[in-house]
């Protein structure tokens, strides 16, 4: 089944930039993802059992790497893409 998740990252600290360009990066390094960025948030679409893992990992590298943040996210199911 394909997934579109929508995710907005907001790091608790002064230097966000660098904390979410890292996240996207490392989201843009899967290719069985496709993703695509605007100013406000990422859709990340793809196989709901390859996407969701994904997220997982990438999410927990996130904090691991960085600290706290706020990950919030939107499932849907389908892809913005195909028609």
């Amino acid at each position: 089944m394909k997934v579109t998740v929508e995710l907005s990252k907001y790091p608790l600290s002064e230097e966000y930039i660098p904390k979410i360009k890292d996240f996207i990066d490392r989201l843009n390094s899967h290719n069985s993802l496709t993703v695509m960025t605007n100013p406000t948030s990422t859709h990340v679409m793809g196989d709901f059992d390859i996407v969701m893992p994904i997220l997982n990992k990438e999410i927990k590298t996130s904090f691991e790497k960085f600290g706290k943040a706020i990950f919030v996210m939107k499932v849907l199911m389908g892809d913005l893409i195909s028609k």
